[in-house]
């Protein structure tokens, strides 16, 4: 397993340092749009085929080039110039040479994309320290009631444990691994460098965030509907699976016909993400090129300028390019007692889309954390190359979800988000294309229930006990048809008796339980068997 995950982090490290674009949503992480993987081998660079990039601009180049109508020329650089800093031995430039390498730049970013800047794009370069002095909230500043939710949320999901804090396990994702980002509010791109004393630029990163600039100038990237994870993942598919394509293409470049700067130096600092957050985030960049890809094939850089106007609905459409799924239209109804009610984020109630790739993520963290359950086995989620493969049979039935959080009175009297955690709940409906792929979901939700000790509740249908620090609590699962499409419902309380507080006909009675002793929990027993059972040739422990 360490093994397996330290080759894994080798081959992602490019990711990991991650470039983002700076976004204003409401999903279950922050709106940050990582930066995609470098080539993992000779074959994956050359997965940019030439055939797509663009050929401007022309041998005969015109006398009167401008900046704004010729591809591949910017404020009096050519896309090939050659610079005086592309023979240094390394990769810090001075102030007096910052503007040349970005004009540069910005024209090879042309040239890829085949799409002209309109306007100028300001970058600076800081050392990491500045970064974090300057920017500790930048990408997680949340209000005490969004923490309370990304808290519940992420425990439902088994992604962050009751004792830890989500937003700050996200927080730790991205403060000491940002390499750059590009922020449409002031149009302005930040490359962070590990080298404190001299900061060193990336220009692969700095063609990244290039490449999201030149996005917003043309599309405007604000307009974007970024209302939930699922939502984010989707649009980060087609809009990072565009950068990401033109990064490969560019580094593909700089190997072998471009004069660029040298590689910057690694950090030497180690990497030990939460998988979970990661998984969660990081789809649209292992999938999103490859949607990319079958959008050149249908009609060239058209297609993609045209996906602007109409892009990805869900991760799904993004993991399975050319399904076109629109997400079921889900709202929970408020069943809750008295003493509970759905949580409320600015004053709107504190619901979530998971999406398929947040349930991969779900299911195949554990494949990557030594001693956790994993349905989702490590083969088949990383296999040899390796890569994230996000399409597995126990998730691409998705059909929509939503999962809203419920806060007892107690929870809302709570002084400190971490104290009210615990008075949390969770009411999550999923729905499926058929009733075999709501049964694989449900099996393996079951199944990490088991792997987490899960018991079932004696007198009760359906219902199962947590008693260990990590994930405490009581879960009742309802697998039901509801006439529009097969139905899962995950109910999350702090105890038995809550369930039913927060949705009304949770955890019913066995009407068994007085009259047959061993059948007191034998559909519990067969249902985690069965989910056992049904994935054990998936784990490779």
């Amino acid at each position: 397993m360490t093994q397996t995950r330290t080759r894994l982090l080798g081959v992602l490290v490019a990711v990991i340092v991650l470039s983002v674009l700076v976004v204003a949503t409401a999903g279950m992480v922050p709106g940050l749009l990582s930066d995609g993987p470098t080539p993992d081998s000779e074959s994956d660079a050359e997965s940019t085929s030439d055939d797509s990039a663009s050929e401007h601009p022309p041998d005969d180049r015109p006398d009167n080039a401008t900046t704004t109508e010729t591809i591949g020329y910017v404020e009096g650089y050519w896309y090939d110039d050659s610079l005086a800093v592309d023979d240094q031995d390394d990769a810090v430039v001075d102030e007096a040479d910052l503007e040349s390498v970005i004009y540069r730049s910005m024209a090879r970013v042309e040239v890829i994309r085949d799409l002209p800047f309109e306007d100028d794009v300001p970058v600076d370069v800081i050392s990491r320290e500045e970064f974090q002095e300057d920017n500790d909230d930048l990408f997680v500043d949340v209000t005490d009631d969004e923490r309370i939710q990304e808290n519940a949320n992420y425990e439902t999901l088994f992604m962050v444990e009751r004792d830890d804090d989500a937003v700050d396990a996200v927080e730790a994702m991205y403060g000491g691994t940002v390499g750059g980002y590009y922020d449409p509010e002031t149009d302005e791109v930040v490359i962070v460098s590990d080298n404190p004393e001299t900061p060193e630029l990336d220009e692969v990163i700095l063609g990244h965030e290039l490449l999201h600039a030149l996005q917003d100038q043309h599309f405007d990237l604000s307009t974007f509907d970024r209302e939930t994870v699922d939502q984010d993942n989707a649009k980060n598919g087609l809009i990072e699976g565009d950068a990401v394509w033109v990064e490969r293409e560019y580094e593909q470049r700089c190997a072998d016909e471009w004069a660029c700067l040298p590689a910057t130096t690694d950090s030497e600092e180690p990497l030990d993400p939460n998988w979970g957050v990661y998984l969660a985030v990081f789809q649209p960049y292992e999938d999103g090129p490859d949607y990319v890809e079958y959008l050149l094939d249908q009609n060239d850089w058209d297609a993609v300028d045209a996906a602007y106007d109409d892009p990805p609905t869900s991760s799904s459409e993004v993991i399975r390019p050319g399904d076109e799924r629109e997400p079921a239209d889900i709202a929970v109804d408020d069943r809750s007692s008295d003493d509970w009610q759905q949580l409320e984020v600015n004053g709107a109630v504190a619901n979530e889309t998971v999406g398929e790739a947040g349930m991969v993520a779900m299911f195949g963290a554990g494949a990557l954390e030594d001693g956790e359950p994993t349905v989702i086995g490590e083969l088949s989620l990383i296999g040899t190359d390796p890569s994230i493969e996000y399409d597995h049979d126990v998730t691409d039935g998705w059909a929509g979800d939503e999962l809203v959080t419920y806060v007892s009175d107690d929870g809302l009297a709570a002084d400190d988000p971490a104290d009210a955690v615990s008075h949390t709940g969770s009411v999550w409906e999923t729905q499926w294309t058929s009733s075999e792929d709501a049964a694989q979901f449900h099996e393996g939700y079951l199944e990490l229930l088991e792997g987490y000790d899960a018991e079932p509740v004696d007198d009760r249908e359906h219902t199962y006990e947590i008693d260990t620090d990590a994930y405490p609590g009581a879960y009742y699962l309802e697998h039901s048809d509801d006439g529009d499409g097969e139905t899962v419902t995950i109910v999350r309380a702090p105890s038995v008796d809550a369930l039913e507080e927060i949705e009304d006909g949770a955890a019913p009675e066995d009407a068994d339980a007085d009259t047959a002793t061993a059948g007191l929990s034998a559909p519990a027993v067969v249902g985690l068997a069965a989910a056992s059972g049904r994935f054990a040739a998936d784990k490779r422990r």
